[in-house]
């Protein structure tokens, strides 16, 4: 995909023009439900580190966000407006060989990362997943890390910081990542945004120290707040978007 930045937007937050938030719409849980899919590929030989694919989900959902067909008269434009309008559900499943083949034959898009490959589908309805991805499981997502992932800290990059109180599975903070990242793309100005599509969407997902967390969540950044539909309770605070640009109006 060409890095090349296209949307014409304001030089001011793009919040209340792309979001699910915008005051006009109908309150998100009145909305017709709709899902982003994601798959990632897990051959059971090499499969991914953890950090690797959870990064590499993130870029995927700006990628998918980004793309010519997600925006106006784009042929995933509709679909991408109808599932920001509601809950930015995501749900992350696995495959591998032929698996794999089939899901990359759907329209989407293949983000890859240091060795990671994630696909990024148009949003769907809840109850209208293609029959290829509907049968793809959902559990079986628990990466490692194979040695210790650099600090973040100095890197200049946008942090997408984990909540360390919270144990998730790989595939549950792959959704939250992406959650944290489209955030921190609706709170940007349209030269911000642009600057982060040239870079290719580079980030950093980490961790939090615990000694942070209480900082980071109430720092005034954007903070990812699951609805515990799995795995977490509801309400649960995730991920904190640390982007150098919304750092610099705290």
């Amino acid at each position: 995909m060409s890095s090349q930045h296209t949307n014409d937007t304001p030089a001011v937050p793009a919040v209340g023009a792309d979001s699910a938030f915008r005051r006009e719409h109908v309150l998100r849980d009145e909305a017709p439900q709709f899902v982003l899919p994601l798959v990632v590929r897990i051959e059971k030989a090499e499969p991914p580190a953890r950090t690797d694919a959870l990064e590499t989900a993130a870029r995927a959902v700006l990628v998918l966000l980004t793309d010519e067909r997600a925006r106006g008269g784009g042929e995933w434009a509709q679909a991408v407006r109808d599932w920001q309008d509601a809950r930015i559900r995501k749900v992350v499943r696995r495959a591998r060989g032929a698996e794999w083949r089939k899901a990359e034959s759907l329209p989407g898009i293949t983000v890859h990362g240091d060795a990671a490959q994630v696909r990024v589908f148009p949003p769907v309805p809840l109850d209208g997943w293609p029959k290829e991805l509907a049968k793809l499981q959902v559990s079986g997502t628990d990466l490692d890390d194979p040695g210790p992932v650099p600090a973040a800290e100095g890197s200049g990059l946008p942090v997408l910081w984990l909540n360390p109180e919270l144990g998730m599975s790989a595939g549950k903070a792959m959704a939250q990542a992406g959650h944290a990242a489209q955030l921190a793309w609706w709170e940007l100005t349209g030269a911000e945004r642009a600057a982060w599509q040239e870079s290719g969407f580079r980030l950093a997902v980490r961790t939090a120290a615990r000694e942070r967390w209480g900082e980071l969540s109430g720092s005034g950044l954007p903070v990812v707040r699951d609805a515990g539909f799995t795995e977490i309770a509801p309400g649960s605070a995730t991920v904190v978007a640390d982007h150098p640009a919304l750092r610099t109006r705290l």
